[in-house]
């Protein structure tokens, strides 16, 4: 497998290097692992932060800035950060107001934010912990005890971002976090299967003309496999299994996401078929993203991440954002 890195144990450590360079308004600890906005801790601001395994950028380090996280901590390849970088995150945001850990419905995630914010509290900063949940095509799977946290993780990490800029309460900023994620739900499709640095071979097996209906972001098993399918039939199957889960009964953003191989060409070909099914149960659309932005390093594929949102919620959405990933209305 053709990969340009140097060697697989330097991965992280020479991405963190490259977006330090690239990006100077962020302070990037590469030895430590922290990726902060550089004017952190800013006053009168709860703290935002989040992490997770590297491999799914920009996932998370690429969300950190003015309108969304205050900082990140990346572990290895599709491995949990350690709760001293969470710790360490907490003490550099922190200006009194406390943070809010962010945390995606993962086995290691959720043991390490937990003993973060022990090592946080200690320390005397306020902490709370709000964990994303979205994905309905499995209960339970080879990293969580529950629904995997997916596609909502930026809902959640973008409109309580906004909410912490807009300085309000520790409590408040959690309360908004833990509706996005109440509201979200999620769906993945795999075409081919993920490569890691480490292995440099596909981690499963997923013959050519199948796909994976219902894949998690580390490549665990979905709900089924089936020959290849239209857009148009993937979308319907994708759309309806969030839908049945969870019938809006408001307008919701829309998040039509890559998982790190598919392109644009055919993410905006796909989101056609998403907003027609959309469309077709009567369901109103306030926002649409399409990109390539909770990934799986190389994997081929899709996820589509419905919000169903209020009119405080889509303001918070609407807000300002300046992240290397995500920018607008600055």
């Amino acid at each position: 497998m053709r990969m340009l890195i140097n060697v697989p144990e330097t991965v992280v450590e020479d991405a963190l290097r490259g977006m330090a360079a690239a990006h100077p308004e962020l302070t990037v600890d590469v030895e430590n692992r922290v990726i902060v906005r550089r004017d952190a801790p800013v006053a009168g601001k709860v703290g935002l932060i989040s992490g997770g395994g590297s491999g799914h950028e920009p996932l998370h380090g690429g969300f950190v800035g003015p309108g969304m996280l205050s900082a990140a901590c990346p572990g290895e390849v599709f491995t949990s950060p350690v709760p001293d970088q969470m710790a360490r995150a907490a003490s550099a945001v922190d200006s009194g107001q406390g943070v809010l850990f962010i945390v995606k419905n993962y086995t290691g995630d959720v043991l390490n934010f937990d003993m973060a914010a022990e090592l946080a509290e200690d320390e005397g900063v306020q902490v709370a912990k709000v964990l994303v949940n979205d994905d309905v095509a499995v209960t339970d799977s080879l990293f969580t005890a529950g629904r995997r946290g997916t596609g909502a993780t930026l809902f959640v990490e973008k409109i309580a971002g906004a909410a912490a800029d807009a300085e309000m309460p520790l409590e408040r900023v959690e309360s908004i976090a833990r509706q996005v994620n109440e509201n979200s739900r999620s769906f993945g499709v795999a075409l081919t299967a993920v490569t890691t640095p480490a292995k440099g071979t596909p981690t499963f097996d997923l013959p050519s003309g199948e796909l994976e209906l219902g894949i998690g972001i580390h490549g665990e098993p979905g709900r089924e496999r089936r020959p290849m399918m239209t857009s148009r039939e993937i979308a319907d199957f994708a759309v309806d299994a969030v839908l049945v889960d969870r019938p809006p009964t408001g307008p919701v953003l829309v998040l039509v996401n890559g998982m790190g191989s598919t392109p644009l060409l055919e993410l905006y070909g796909f989101n056609a078929e998403v907003q027609r099914v959309l469309a077709e149960r009567g369901v109103s659309v306030a926002r649409t993203l399409v990109g390539n932005y909770v990934t799986s390093l190389d994997m081929a594929g899709c996820s589509v991440t419905l919000c169903q949102v209020d009119e405080e919620m889509l303001r918070l959405w609407d807000a300002p954002v300046e992240t290397p990933a995500l920018r607008w209305g600055r």
